[in-house]
């Protein structure tokens, strides 16, 4: 049955009929609490939050609560498996339903011609049911693990996410090509933001004529009912909508205050009460405390009806922890883990045959008094947990139940009319691209399981997983069994290039390529002077944060300082030069005792060439040393120049080479290069490149080599090529970079007018010798003492990027140096300063007062300020939840 809502949006009506395996949603039953108590009350009774719309709704959703400033409530399914622990076939059943709808809807024909994508981390396993249900259709879903070598076939951002950036890397790059319908999944249909943030992304690549929008339900607001409408009108395409169930969350007005009241008086009690998580501290990491961290839960009993789960602790609590068995799936050769790569129909069959012997080594494994069991998957590796679960329910007696582990931080409380009861903590363990963090598994602590069966990918079975905070050993505190099944994580080999030349070109050098002298650096570019690159700082910016761009593929336009500005740059030289130049002696002294008695300075274009210099220049000055000194490229996302890797290996034993940087904010580049140099070993097989960086500056705790951890203005940071040898930022775009490149960079002879390069250099090297003494006790004591990064920048960025509604880290930026990136290069949204910070910040100050941008002083900030982009951005001035902003 279809109600038609005009000719470009369709909604499916919810009571369709099921075949097959989609009977079986039928059964889910309430969730959360105890018999009759809805899973979302405790929220509703004290913030006067509703749920409005089908009789089923309450069914399929409860309510918690989270830190957030732009929304206090969560909605927590209860058939999805990923925060409540639920019956493998009820979840595979909703998924497996809306496929068949969906198949109906479409037709047989259109249906063979189908392509379904889900959204990590939530929608992966749901996405990939919808496609079974479909048929014949390939499956991909989105994903937050970059791959080597393979380009991503687009990209997207999810505002509300803790973790923004989605890239879609198809194995085959035809996947997304053809123009039959595109089924969209995710779990929760609420502002609609995701949807079109991907299909704008996919339809300008590669358009097609319909879209399918595919979610358990549909949350939407009146005032976002209408967008989906109007974007089918604006794209030329049809769209349809379905739902397992439909509705809206209807807020009392403060409801945001109240909550953040509230959230804030459970953290204070749990500290109170010793609960590690939210121990005081000014910007600690964003944690969620569960004040009962460890009570049972009353989860989901046989056939999703709710039982009561024993209370306490586990009996066997105060056991040390069991030994962990590992279980030998026997995983077909080859077969993809799921959809990150695409899976195809051919996938699927061969998953069909093996899953019964699979199924049953699980079986054989566990204990023979097992009654409850439960099957954990692991973020985004949903869809193999979730089959292997629904398979071992129809070969065991035992009840089974499946959810996984996820990033998101919920407040946990132990009420049966509360949807998140308890919660399990522990470090990620899959090395992820955006650093390290907390993990979470709710709902499985003190939940009665006699046996928990983990299953991971082999990239996540790392020495993170089996530590004594791990997963496993959380696992093993609460059941009497644990399980490690390992699927073997699929990677697709990357293009076949060529093989390369033997010759790279010798560097460039000054004064043909930046106002440096010739001995002071030797850039491992390649000149791209004559090349158009700038565009408008806002065209870059909508570009770059809408996927539609890298933000090295251009360059920014030059800023012009005022003679005003140039003022303030002059004084702060005068200032500062004395305290750079210990800072310069500090680290060069640190680099000579620790890491080679003639290193090779290797700076990270741009910022870290001048810093590069300064310590050449403190080697000659202390020691009569001339050692040698590149700059190299390298890029967020896209790692380090291999080429200049490759060059340098050719002159330099890698052993010698010392990476070197100005500053550090929260630590982004500090793991580019780890995972960079990792890979460039792996696919060259060249060995000895240590990946710590060497900085000025560490004010975000992220390297052991420094001069300094105060946040402090260097003069380099105030300006953008005139203080860095005339050089832009470098470039790295493919029809301007081929395999065998450099990556690019331009010299803008134009600019020498106003150059202070030289003038910077000189100005510091010129107090070297009364600073000498005090830098070379310095750097004793340090050697001495330990140096650990403890990335409290990394865990303040976190806080602030949730605090102010951002919810992506790469938006974040702190630091004087990255603050004045931001004003330079980026379209700010505000400036956070530190209560009482002095002439650190004038020129910031200045540049804000330029581009309209306000400065919000902030108490016991750990940075001297922080600069946040403008949340997705675009040149209609939206924030973060896609409304005006106003400053």
């Amino acid at each position: 049955m279809e109600k038609a809502v005009n000719e470009g949006v369709r909604r499916q009506v919810r009571d369709g009929d099921g075949d097959g395996d989609g009977d079986e949603v039928r059964r889910s039953g309430t969730a959360g609490g105890a018999e009759g108590i809805w899973s979302g009350s405790w929220v509703a009774e004290r913030l006067g939050v509703e749920l409005v719309g089908d009789d089923r709704l309450t069914d399929l959703l409860g309510l918690a609560l989270r830190r957030n400033p732009k929304r206090a409530h969560l909605l927590v399914s209860n058939v999805l498996g990923k925060h409540v622990p639920q019956s493998p076939s009820v979840v595979y059943g909703y998924g497996f339903e809306l496929g068949r709808r969906v198949r109906d809807l479409l037709g047989a024909d259109e249906a063979r011609r189908a392509v379904v994508l889900g959204y990590a981390e939530t929608a992966t396993g749901l996405g990939h049911s919808v496609a079974d249900g479909l048929g014949l259709a390939p499956y991909l879903h989105s994903t937050r693990r970059p791959v080597a070598g393979l380009a991503p076939a687009g990209g997207f951002e999810e505002a509300h996410s803790h973790a923004t950036s989605h890239l879609l890397l198809p194995e085959d790059p035809a996947l997304l090509t053809g123009d039959g319908p595109l089924v969209l999944v995710d779990d929760e249909f609420s502002t609609g933001n995701t949807v079109l943030n991907t299909v704008r992304d996919l339809h300008g690549r590669y358009p097609r004529r319909r879209y399918v929008v595919v979610a358990l339900v549909d949350m939407r607001s009146p005032a976002d009912a209408g967008r989906l409408e109007e974007f089918a009108r604006e794209i030329g395409a049809r769209v349809d909508l379905v739902t397992a169930a439909s509705g809206t969350v209807r807020l009392p007005e403060g409801v945001l205050e109240k909550g953040q009241e509230l959230v804030a008086r459970y953290e204070a009690e749990s500290a109170a009460t010793g609960d590690r998580s939210s121990a005081a501290a000014s910007w600690p990491v964003a944690r969620f405390p569960a004040p009962l961290e460890g009570v049972a839960a009353n989860p989901l009993g046989a056939r999703g009806t709710a039982r009561t789960a024993p209370t306490g602790p586990h009996p066997d609590d105060n056991r040390a922890h069991p030994h962990v068995t590992r279980i030998d799936l026997r995983w077909p050769e080859g077969l993809p883990d799921g959809g990150r790569h695409g899976f195809t129909p051919t996938h699927r069959k061969r998953l069909e045959d093996a899953l019964p012997d699979m199924a049953a080594r699980l079986a054989d494994a566990l204990p023979a008094d097992a009654r409850r069991v439960l099957v954990l998957g692991f973020e985004e590796l949903m869809y193999a947990p979730l089959r292997l679960g629904r398979e071992l329910e129809r070969v065991t007696d035992a009840e089974v139940r499946y959810s996984t582990t996820t990033r998101s931080p919920v407040l946990a409380v132990d009420d049966p009319g509360y949807a998140i009861r308890t919660r399990l903590r522990f470090p990620a363990h899959d090395n992820p691209a955006d650093g390290p963090g907390e993990r979470y598994a709710y709902n499985v602590a003190g939940a009665g399981f006699d046996a928990v069966i983990a299953v991971v990918d082999s990239a996540a079975d790392t020495p993170s997983l089996h530590a004594s905070d791990g997963l496993l050993a959380q696992l093993a505190a609460h059941t009497p069994q644990v399980l490690l099944a390992v699927v073997p994580s699929y990677a697709p080999e990357p293009p076949h290039a060529p093989e390369r030349p033997s010759m790279l070109p010798e560097p460039l050098r000054g004064p043909a390529f930046s106002s440096y002298a010739p001995e002071e650096v030797g850039w491992l570019l390649q000149d791209l002077s004559d090349v158009t690159l700038e565009a408008p700082t806002e065209e870059r910016e909508e570009a770059i944060q809408s996927g539609g761009a890298h933000y090295a593929e251009s360059l920014p336009v030059e800023y012009q300082p005022t003679e005003q500005y140039q003022e303030l740059f002059h004084a702060a030289l005068a200032d500062s030069a004395a305290r750079i130049a210990q800072a310069v002696g500090v680290v060069t002294e640190t680099v000579l005792a620790e890491r080679s008695p003639r290193p090779v300075l290797v700076s990270l274009a741009r910022a870290g060439t001048p810093v590069g210099i300064l310590m050449r220049r403190w080697a000659q000055h202390r020691h009569g040393l001339d050692l040698p000194h590149y700059a190299v490229s390298i890029v967020r996302g896209r790692g380090i120049d291999a080429n200049a890797l490759r060059w340098l290996a050719e002159h330099h034993d890698p052993r010698d080479v010392v990476f070197v940087d100005g500053w550090t904010g929260k630590g982004a580049i500090t793991r580019e290069l780890a995972q960079a140099l990792e890979e460039f070993e792996k696919s060259d097989g060249i060995t000895g490149f240590d990946p710590e960086i060497a900085v000025l500056a560490d004010p975000g705790s992220c390297v052991r080599t420094y001069g300094t951890r105060e946040d402090f203005l260097i003069p380099s940071a105030c300006l953008n090529s005139t203080v860095s040898g005339l050089i832009s930022r470098t470039v790295l775009r493919a029809d301007l970079v081929g395999p065998h490149d450099f990556h690019g960079a331009k010299f803008y002879r134009e600019l020498a007018g106003t150059d202070v390069s030289v003038t910077f250099l000189d100005a510091v090297s010129a107090r070297f010798p009364e600073v000498a003494d005090a830098a070379c006790a310095q750097a004793k004591e340090l050697l001495a003492a330990d140096r650990s990064p403890t990335w409290e920048g990394w865990a303040a960025v976190e806080r602030i990027s949730e605090e102010y509604g951002i919810h992506d880290v790469n938006l974040v930026k702190p630091g004087v140096g990255e603050t004045t990136r931001v004003m330079l290069r980026r379209v700010p949204w505000k400036v956070l300063a530190r209560a009482g910070a002095g002439s650190d910040l004038d020129h910031v100050r200045l540049l804000a007062e330029q581009r309209g941008v306000p400065v919000e002083e902030v108490a016991d900030l750990p940075y001297t300020c922080v600069g946040l982009i403008h949340p997705k951005y675009t040149r209609g001035a939206t924030g973060a939840d896609g409304k005006a902003v106003t400053v």
